[in-house]
């Protein structure tokens, strides 16, 4: 079978007047891309004719952080991201627990910051609501949680470093609950989980996810299921990062090897998150006096553990946010390049995830050993600006790097980019949804007006970045011979550069001009996601690209 698209935009870096393509479906491959009047010799010749009326062909987006069976969970759990006080909260959790007959709840995405309130619910509370059942509900950034007394009492959290008092749970004492939840899910709920993940992200355009597991974040089982089901073809790929310490060598190969992982990276913790005020900073919290947030990991481990994965030729990673985190991380790949070479390092092509609290000499130094930055633009859009979740934490000053002392604006995109880093996008789901054309956005309108980056940067980090922090430098655009993995958008108006230089807009025929990206200024309509494909076999379709038999 071969399919030939016609009659839209097809964003692509080998002709910028391009309306038209050729898949291959045998191979899963472009075969050909050029313009209407070329296509029309291509009509007879193939299998399939999709008439795109003026719908835009770009390469599929690349979450390049993600928790795939905990989305799916959160898909079908109790969300408490929209509840606006505890009340509301309660009630929902009290509702699915009445509907699911006492089963397990499990009710993330809550934010006190959203409450009237202005505080979290209680384990007490979600006793009563629940007539003693077992709750986990974790807050919006996954670095603590409210737990009932029945999973309170079955995995010792009282017991744990972490334990905060009336079901409040951080460190181990979250972890712990957060694994015992975990094990009761059935291989079956599991399964189902990953597939309603997958399926989201498909319909969001998505061909490629990032998997971030862990012992104390999936298991193993979880995370092998989930590598299994990007295998499959019918939905996105998916590569696999496990959060594992190692000492040498030799390990990092096994651990690697054993959990068929691409490196050992993602949410290996250095500290945690500024929403629960575990994030490691170098001064204090501006709501917690003298709390300066929790360091998981030293330079030392940070150092062993760089050094290990970069003579096995495996990447490895942490999860940073907190600037006194982030100086954690800069002295360890430093300590570990001056152990191995600084050359065996970069080869390895390391990488950050969030790298929220960063300086512009932490950057350089970081570009510098070739280490990537997987970042996520919702968080700045949700939390940022001088009223948000993070102003709150930490001060607006603080925020944009104003004070002594201060690393610089937080989520610094433009200054990565600039310093050379490879940049890639994600969403953490389910911390925030999969949503790419939003996390575009999100960069070209950046509360720091000094950190905005231009939408095609933002575009590129969000599709080639993803591939390239990973390590395939020859993916994520769409040109002849490479996977067709791609998506079709319905659009309302798209940015063109005219030959005269003016800037114009295109809404429904192609006109002559280098077509660019939507419109993403704050309130315009987003794309909407007609098809995906990933290596040639569609993953997702809404019916509105019916094919006309060819001939």
């Amino acid at each position: 079978m071969t399919t030939l698209y016609r009659g839209g935009f097809v964003y692509t870096p080998i002709d910028p007047f391009a309306n038209a393509m050729v898949v291959d479906d045998a191979t899963g491959t472009i075969a050909w891309i050029g313009g209407d009047d070329a296509a029309a010799v291509h009509a007879d010749a193939v299998d399939e004719v999709v008439e795109l009326d003026g719908a835009l062909v770009t390469p599929a987006f690349v979450d390049a952080h993600a928790h795939v069976s905990q989305t799916g969970a959160g898909l079908r759990g109790v969300d408490l991201g929209t509840a606006r006080s505890v009340a509301e909260a309660l009630s929902r959790v009290e509702d699915a627990a009445r509907r699911d007959r006492g089963r397990p709840v499990y009710a993330p995405n809550w934010d006190q910051g959203n409450w009237a309130d202005g505080r979290p619910h209680t384990g007490a509370e979600l006793d009563r609501a629940t007539y003693g059942g077992v709750v986990y509900s974790p807050r919006v950034d996954g670095h603590s949680a409210v737990i009932s007394s029945a999973l309170a009492a079955a995995c010792g959290a009282r017991d744990l470093p972490g334990w905060e008092g009336d079901g409040l749970v951080t460190r181990d004492a979250h972890h712990a609950a957060r694994e015992a939840f975990n094990a009761a899910v059935t291989p079956a709920q599991r399964q189902a989980d990953i597939d309603l993940a997958l399926r989201t992200a498909a319909a969001a355009g998505i061909g490629l996810v990032h998997e971030n597991g862990g012992r104390t974040l999936s298991g193993t089982d979880d995370f092998a299921e989930v590598l299994a089901a990007g295998e499959r073809g019918d939905g996105p790929q998916t590569i696999g990062y496990w959060a594992q310490l190692v000492a040498d060598e030799q390990e990092a190969r096994d651990v690697a090897a054993l959990r068929g992982a691409h490196g050992l990276a993602g949410d290996l913790n250095i500290d945690g998150s500024v929403g629960s005020r575990t994030a490691h900073l170098r001064r204090p919290y501006a709501d917690r006096e003298g709390h300066t947030g929790n360091a998981y990991l030293t330079v030392e481990q940070v150092r062993d553990h760089v050094a290990a994965c970069s003579l096995a030729g495996l990447q490895a990673g942490f999860h940073v946010i907190g600037d006194a985190g982030v100086d954690t991380a800069v002295a360890g790949f430093e300590a570990a390049a001056e152990l191995v070479g600084a050359p065996v390092v970069t080869r390895a092509r390391h990488r950050l995830e969030h790298l929220e609290m960063v300086s512009r000499d932490g950057i350089e130094r970081l570009a510098r050993l070739g280490i990537s930055a997987s970042v996520q633009p919702a968080f700045d859009a949700f939390w940022g600006g001088d009223s948000g979740m993070y102003a709150a934490r930490l001060g607006a000053e603080r925020v944009h790097g104003r004070g002594e002392g201060d690393a610089g604006p937080m989520n610094p995109f433009a200054w990565m980019m600039a310093a050379g880093m490879t940049v890639a996008l994600g969403s953490d789901s389910p911390v925030t949804p999969f949503a790419p054309w939003e996390a575009v956005r999100a960069c070209v309108n950046h509360h720091d007006e000094s950190q905005r980056v231009s939408a095609r940067s933002a575009f590129l980090a969000h599709t080639r970045g993803g591939w390239r922090a990973a390590g395939f430098d020859d993916r994520g655009y769409l040109d002849l011979g490479l996977p067709a993995t791609f998506a079709v958008w319905q659009v309302g108006d798209l940015v063109v550069q005219a030959p005269d230089d003016r800037i114009q807009t295109w809404s429904t025929d192609p006109r002559s001009g280098t077509p660019g990206l939507p419109d993403l200024s704050p309130g315009a309509p987003l794309p909407v996601c007609l098809r995906t494909s990933v290596r040639g076999r569609v993953v997702h379709d809404t019916g509105a690209l019916a094919p006309s038999t060819a001939g």
